[in-house]
């Protein structure tokens, strides 16, 4: 099996534009290849000493960002926003669940015309909140419950300190939303849901794992997320028609993917040497890039456009979890262009691969 390159992506764009016969030094830092910027819903007022703003999903032309602000303890709600930029306060819209007390908005389409999120009934704290998926489309929300979800408010229906879970966590342009429930021992099962049919897909699941999650969906159905093996190893994946490649970089502890764009370039994070860094994978050549903002000690990706723009947070050194936007350097055109090019400089033969796991269980 060939062997996985895990890369610095100032050096990454380096070598690509030295084949394309173009001259750049590498930078040797990460940091030289993003532009980043922190963004923080001014409504979030602190909490326990710290706030929490989340940036989660990013439309096509890199204007319009959902999010949400809050712990999710008891006393500190999640509460929705839509963020239009430029960010100024008067640009956060509330977007919440009618009638619920809590509200995490976790994705967008690329035009823009379709939200998705989860809700929370009650804020009693993390776990006790049980929590249901949702659309919003057009102003009107709509809950959305796998029917294989347990009602764990009955008793003996789930195993103790097992919450009802389902969340609704990625959508794509046809409206085919991706998201996850819970079943009564606690393990996650994925599914798609779409939304003009209102139906339901069987159960997608990463052969052998004991958990999968399903987070992101692109416009070519390609889906992103992560799942835990026998041993309790959380491994990120990619889905592309029913076939499986898990997606680890070197030495990395835990991986999960957040979110995939119709360039099949992936984010989210890796733990690598107990630290938690935000990652970017391209599926084209099997590599892999570590894109932190400075002063993070533990970065989350959650969002990613075919401009190449990312978003979600990142925790500082005062302990606040701030909402973060990344911007690639050069301009997004150029950065499309060097990141499809790989395949026509050889890349492709160069670079490792995945491992395929097989077609696709479903129950």
């Amino acid at each position: 099996m060939k062997t996985t390159v895990f890369t610095n992506l100032a050096r990454t764009v380096a070598v690509a534009l030295a084949g394309c016969g173009a001259a750049l030094a590498s930078t040797g830092a990460d940091a030289a290849t993003y532009s980043f910027e922190t963004i923080n819903d001014p409504a979030n007022k602190p909490f326990m000493g710290a706030t929490f703003t989340n940036l989660m999903g990013i439309t096509s032309d890199g204007r319009t960002i959902p999010g949400f602000y809050g712990s999710g303890q008891a006393g500190d709600p999640n509460t929705g926003f839509v963020l239009t930029l430029p960010p100024a306060p008067s640009n956060f819209k509330p977007e919440n669940f009618p009638a619920f007390a809590q509200t995490q908005m976790t994705a967008i389409n690329g035009n823009g015309t379709t939200l998705t999120g989860y809700t929370y009934p009650t804020n009693l704290g993390v776990a006790f909140d049980f929590q249901f998926g949702f659309y919003e489309k057009g102003g009107v929300f709509a809950m959305v419950n796998n029917p294989k979800t347990p009602d764990c408010s009955i008793p003996k229906a789930c195993d103790k300190g097992v919450i009802t879970e389902n969340q609704l966590i990625g959508v794509n342009n046809s409206d085919l939303a991706v998201g996850f429930y819970n079943d009564r021992h606690g393990d996650s099962h994925g599914y798609t849901y779409d939304i003009a049919t209102k139906t339901f897909s069987a159960d997608i699941e990463v052969p052998h794992a004991v958990s999968t999650v399903t987070a992101a969906i692109n416009n070519s159905d390609e889906i992103a997320g992560f799942f835990t093996d026998h041993h309790g190893a959380i491994h990120g994946f990619i889905d592309n028609g029913g076939v499986f490649s898990t997606v680890d970089p070197a030495g990395s502890t835990e991986t999960q993917l957040l979110g995939l764009n119709g360039k099949g370039i992936a984010d989210g994070f890796a733990v690598i040497g107990g630290v938690q860094h935000g990652l970017l994978f391209n599926s084209l050549t099997d590599t892999f890039t570590i894109l932190d903002p400075a002063g993070s000690t533990a970065t989350t990706l959650n969002g990613i456009n075919d401009r190449g723009e990312v978003v979600g947070f990142f925790v500082d050194a005062a302990g606040n979890t701030d909402g973060v936007l990344g911007t690639p350097i050069p301009e997004p055109a150029t950065w499309i262009m060097i990141l499809t090019g790989f395949a026509g400089l050889g890349w492709l033969g160069m670079l490792g691969g995945r491992k395929r796991e097989g077609a696709r269980a479903t129950s």
